[in-house]
């Protein structure tokens, strides 16, 4: 899977950020399918030429926001936007009954 992702080393933002975005934007517009796995943090970070702990931080951030789910020595999957919503209304339960 060729994925469409530029890093631009000289750029104000972080090369951890810039890889979320754009790996955010792939996924919302349906490049990256639901259900698809995306490539292992070695190849990805070979890849681009960056350091494994840049794709480790990105693939980090989107697993807490939702987008991708961690299956183990498996990989990464894009989750569906139905999971996504029913893991964050679960976490918002949990945050309400803790304050109570």
């Amino acid at each position: 899977m060729a994925l469409k992702i530029r890093i631009n080393r000289k750029g104000v933002e972080s090369m951890t950020k810039q890889l979320t975005d754009q790996l955010g934007d792939l996924i919302s517009t349906g490049a990256l399918a639901i259900g698809s796995l995306l490539p292992s943090e070695r190849t990805l970070a070979k890849s681009l030429g960056v350091a494994r702990n840049v794709v480790r931080g990105s693939y980090e951030y989107l697993e807490k926001a939702g987008v991708v789910q961690r299956e183990g020595q498996k990989g990464r999957r894009v989750r569906s936007a139905t999971s996504r919503r029913k893991s964050t209304t679960a976490k918002a339960t949990k945050k309400t009954s803790r304050k109570r």
